[in-house]
């Protein structure tokens, strides 16, 4: 537990921002499950929805909540998955 008034602070603001961050991770799983299903069906949208999920990785890595290379290399697979079907 926090003793002092700035350790309270940090922790109520890590709390705010882990439950920010946890929130854009899950909007970008399932962008890339929803592109994937996509690619695997092998509709007509399969590239738009690949192209959302690539919006929301370049976002996320943006904003920090996950690692410009880990963003990079989803985007690689997804791209790969797309070009093979």
């Amino acid at each position: 537990m926090p003793n002092n008034a700035a350790a309270k602070k940090r922790m109520r603001q890590e709390q705010k921002r882990r439950l920010h961050n946890r929130s854009v991770k899950s909007l970008v799983k399932t962008q890339i499950t929803k592109a994937r299903e996509a690619v695997a069906s092998a509709g007509t949208d399969a590239e738009e929805a690949v192209r959302i999920a690539v919006s929301e990785l370049d976002r996320a890595a943006k904003k920090g909540v996950i690692h410009r290379n880990n963003a990079a290399r989803r985007k690689s697979r997804l791209m790969k998955q797309l070009n093979a079907s």
